[in-house]
């Protein structure tokens, strides 16, 4: 299986500006979030950025990087740039691993990119967890994923997706409101939160790129939705581990921090 790792990163980031640079235990975050892939099955690694400075840091620890336009409305752009300037195949697969991912596990990023091989009739393949607190459930920062037998999805949404009409009536949580107070959520009531790691078929970015926003994306501000409104096919499965949440502020990159240094010391003594 040969597939590349494309890993966009951005200076201008408004909660944190600078993020791919922040450092982490003496490396940028960045150099870790390519380790991290390196460490996968992936033939080939490669940066995506606008910003010199980004560039220079990574060829500093050896890198691969792609400079691409500042101009990009979206990651799938930017993607479909970088895909189109290295000459890939149209039916290699390609791996968009988030430059804010400095603790993702490896075998999500095989996961992903064995599902394209596994579904050949799937343009994109992606991953989910079950959700376990209802709060997540209600809450539209949690994307949640509907999919199939064969597991491919039927819609991503920020609603409550499904709508378990009976689970909700028996523990009196019967509106789209806030979850009433000790309102419980059992596995049976199939809820899963999807999780922001792709694999593509090269093809399928020359395609998305040329697909206007489609109305169901504008109104859930879901990128993934102008792929199913055109037909083309997402497969998701359960991700194989539960991945740590990315760095989006401050108080992310501090408990990042923290977790790598404990881990330092756990290796340091054998634990």
């Amino acid at each position: 299986m040969s597939f590349t790792v494309v890993i966009p990163a951005r200076y201008a980031s408004t909660r944190l500006p600078g993020k791919p640079l922040r450092d982490i235990v003496g490396k940028p975050m960045v150099q870790h979030v390519c380790e991290r892939a390196s460490e996968s099955r992936a033939s080939r690694v490669v940066v995506a950025t606008d910003d010199p400075r980004i560039q220079s840091a990574c060829e500093a620890f050896g890198a691969e990087v792609v400079m691409t336009s500042p101009n990009h409305v979206s990651g799938t752009d930017r993607l479909e740039e970088v895909v189109r300037k290295l000459g890939l195949d149209p039916d290699h697969r390609v791996v968009n691993v988030q430059g804010d991912e400095p603790l993702i596990p490896p075998r999500l990023i095989d996961q992903v990119a064995e599902n394209l091989d596994l579904y050949p009739e799937a343009a994109i393949a992606t991953l989910c967890e079950r959700i376990h607190d209802i709060e997540q459930v209600f809450n539209p920062n949690v994307v949640k994923v509907v999919f199939d037998l064969e597991g491919m999805a039927h819609y991503f949404s920020r609603a409550p997706i499904p709508w378990a009409r009976d689970h909700w009536s028996e523990t009196g949580q019967d509106t789209l409101s806030a979850p009433s107070a000790g309102a419980a959520l059992n596995d049976g009531a199939g809820y899963f939160r999807h999780i922001g790691i792709y694999g593509y078929r090269a093809s399928v970015l020359s395609r998305f790129v040329s697909w206007p926003p489609a109305p169901t994306e504008q109104a859930e501000s879901l990128e993934q939705l102008r792929a199913l409104y055109n037909g083309a096919r997402i497969h998701v499965e359960v991700a194989a581990g539960t991945p740590p949440a990315g760095v989006d502020t401050e108080e992310d990159l501090q408990r990042v921090r923290e977790w790598m240094v404990k881990s330092i010391k756990r290796g340091a003594h054998g634990a």
